[in-house]
């Protein structure tokens, strides 16, 4: 898998993060909150960012969010979060930007949707303003074309040639070339504007798989911004994973993509955090980041008739989840950490000597005992109830983690 980008592009610093340049690829997010609730917002910002979003993205939708966009951001940085906050502008965004200047200053990037800043002569005036107060604050802008809102005059322009000179191309096809169009129209005009290079990202996003990848190596062969991947709407549970999966990890196998989002659908009262740890689990299953220990687990089967080895393993992520922000403040590489748990004798003792630390739970029929390994030694064999298997095995990943990764420089310092 590639370590490197292969679609080599400009580098736009938002905040204190590069995107693209050749920097690894950036998690981004997005609140679910209504931005004027500055305690929910600022809440959910500070449990994205620690769970691995490297951008976190409000939306700015009216004055009263807009004013509470500063509040937010002085929240965050007094926590210690030094993620970047992008706001999220449609329709009135040049108003809101020009109209509260310190929400202006405040953001470290502006996302702007060229479908939906206007209509005729005013689209380009409105866009431009938006672009000319980057400008001025200095702050980065990613123009984010979305299938679902798109330039209408383009289209129906676009579609009218494809009739009146027989050309025969599809809906589909026309519709993503107008986005890669629309794509290129704004960036220029975000220069003309006097936006330079590395102060654009760029995004054209679809709902379908198929057409996100199409349009990405077409837009990849035409420009050489920073590109953000992910679907307008990849939608609930494991439709919404699958989809995303094929379509970012194709293009990021390609070394297309500079920034992704994992546009999950939550369930009612879900957690909004599951975007961000599927984001960092891509970027992990393609060697690209490392984030979190992984931990492996077999999927089960006849032999494996007892629930006890997907209760624990799915305690130990749970486990590992919790501890992460601690071990990832204070120690040095835990995120390459691998764990194993496994859930017979076919494959258990073999993956669990893989990783670093696994144990191998018995299966249907097999003799009531658990060798667990550590970097391919057989170091012990637990044995009880569940709880006691939980606790002592959680036992031995403290100990691991805590003899194994060095502390970090400045823990050491205070």
């Amino acid at each position: 898998m590639p370590s490197v980008r292969l679609h080599r592009t400009i580098g736009v610093k938002v905040g204190d993060v590069q995107v693209g340049g050749g920097a690894p690829v950036v998690v981004q997010s997005m609140t679910s909150t209504e931005t004027a609730d500055i305690d929910a917002t600022t809440e959910q910002c500070l449990a994205l960012a620690e769970a691995g979003s490297e951008l976190v993205r409000v939306t700015v939708n009216h004055p009263e969010a807009a004013r509470a966009v500063p509040e937010i951001t002085r929240r965050l940085r007094d926590a210690g979060c030094r993620a970047p906050l992008i706001g999220d502008f449609h329709f009135n965004g040049h108003l809101l930007l020009s109209r509260y200047p310190d929400c202006a200053r405040s953001l470290d990037k502006y996302r702007i949707n060229p479908g939906n800043v206007g209509t005729g002569e005013r689209r380009d005036d409105n866009f431009a303003t938006i672009c000319k107060v980057a400008r001025d604050n200095g702050k980065a802008v990613r123009i984010g074309v979305n299938g679902g809102s798109l330039n209408p005059e383009l289209v129906v322009q676009r579609m009218q040639e494809n009739s009146d000179r027989g050309l025969g191309r599809s809906s589909d096809d026309i519709i993503n070339e107008c986005m890669i169009e629309s794509a290129l129209r704004s960036t220029k005009l975000a220069i003309d504007a006097g936006l330079r290079d590395d102060q654009i990202i760029i995004s054209c996003k679809v709902s379908r798989p198929v057409h996100l990848i199409e349009v990405y190596r077409r837009l990849a062969r035409a420009t050489t911004q920073p590109l953000h991947l992910g679907l307008t709407e990849a939608g609930m549970g494991i439709k919404g994973l699958v989809w995303s999966a094929s379509a970012i990890g194709v293009l990021l196998n390609e070394g297309i993509g500079d920034t992704i989002r994992v546009s999950l659908t939550p369930r009612p009262g879900g957690d909004r955090r599951d975007e961000v740890y599927a984001a960092c689990e891509l970027l992990q299953a393609l060697g690209l980041r490392a984030f979190a220990p992984s931990v492996t687990a077999c999927p089960g089967c006849g032999r494996t008739t007892s629930s006890t080895f997907q209760e624990l393993a799915e305690r130990i992520q749970g486990y590992v989840r919790e501890q992460l922000p601690m071990w990832k403040r204070e120690l040095e590489g835990v995120e390459n950490l691998t764990l194993a748990v496994m859930g017979c004798v076919v494959n258990g003792p073999g993956e669990s000597k893989a990783a670093n630390i696994g144990i191998s739970l018995p299966g249907t029929g097999e003799a009531p005992q658990c060798p667990v390994y550590i970097d391919g030694q057989h170091v012990m064999t637990l044995r009880g109830s569940y709880e006691e298997l939980s606790t002592a095995f959680r036992r031995v990943i403290d100990d691991y983690v805590a003899s194994k990764y060095p502390r970090r420089a400045e823990v050491l310092l205070h």
